[in-house]
């Protein structure tokens, strides 16, 4: 693991759900040498080794976070904020949809979109 490779995964531990950009911002804190290609490259690396994964959490770039980092992605539609439940509320539509389809779904790369409570209730 090279200090630049090490920076990488450090940042996107530190920062939980984040950019590629946001997690370059970080490692240029410590390396301002590090470019944004090398971020991700190191990224797609570090997935390859299943040490990240990336998640679409809406429109915009994927958004990377630790490995056992598990939970369902809850994305607010109106203001962005992004909220978690755990994987077992999935546990349901998951079993209709292999018994139905066939379909196994990875509850763990899930992100679902609607609005968040203070949305909701600014909506009525």
């Amino acid at each position: 693991m090279t200090p630049q490779r090490q920076l990488v995964l450090e940042a996107v531990r530190e920062l939980g759900h984040a950019t590629p950009e946001q997690i370059c911002a970080r490692v240029q804190a410590a390396a301002p040498a590090v470019n944004i290609t090398t971020v991700y490259r190191t990224l797609d690396l570090l997935e390859e080794l299943r040490l990240v994964r990336h998640t679409h959490l809406g429109h915009g770039a994927p958004k990377y976070s630790e490995r056992e980092h598990e939970h369902v992605h809850l994305v607010c539609h109106s203001c962005g904020a992004v909220g978690e439940a755990p994987t077992g509320v999935m546990e349901e539509l998951a079993g209709v949809l292999r018994e139905r389809q066939g379909f196994v779904l990875d509850v763990t790369h899930v992100a679902l979109s609607g609005l968040c409570a203070e949305c909701a209730e600014e909506s009525e």
